[in-house]
């Protein structure tokens, strides 16, 4: 420990770093929506949030039964059953036979389902691409393994124990 009283303690700076972090994570995800809803084009306006999300998932993952997609995305498995069945009457995801369970379904992305995700997804990153055009690529690529890093702690934090 430092003999000037005037300089923090360690403890005092995470502190202080700490509640920074606090308060740009709860801007961002403000900022985040307040711009999803300002966007004027209609391609970030096809499908909402959830809708998104999901498909994103089913894209990388793979067909998915409720409980796995739920599991994954940390959310109830009543809360991605009423969000699935929206999709569905969307024609957005079809439901199949689950192969390892006869009594459940899997849940699949139509190719409309699809269409509609990277459309958002291209629009999302343009939108990006616009907004941090004038940061250096060393910035960015920081920027993209940060949010990862940061995703990551969420996602085992969150974890069912």
């Amino acid at each position: 420990m430092s003999d000037d009283p005037y300089r923090a303690s360690d403890a005092d700076a995470d502190e202080v770093t700490l509640g920074q972090i606090e308060t740009e994570v709860a801007l961002l995800l403000r900022l985040g929506e307040a711009t999803r809803r300002a966007t004027g084009t209609a391609e970030h306006r096809v499908l909402d949030r959830a809708a998104y999300v999901i498909l994103r998932h089913l894209d990388a993952a793979g067909p998915q039964n409720v409980s796995a997609l739920a599991a994954r995305l940390n959310l109830d498995g009543s809360t991605v059953t009423r969000q699935v069945s929206a999709l569905q009457r969307d024609g957005l995801i079809t439901r199949s036979p689950d192969p390892s369970d006869g009594r459940g379904t899997v849940i699949s992305p139509t190719a409309t389902g699809l269409h509609r995700m990277t459309a958002v997804r291209a629009a999302r990153t343009r939108l990006y691409g616009d907004m941090l055009a004038d940061w250096p690529t060393e910035d960015r690529e920081s920027l993209a393994l940060m949010l990862r890093r940061l995703n990551e702690a969420l996602e085992s934090r969150n974890r069912p124990r």
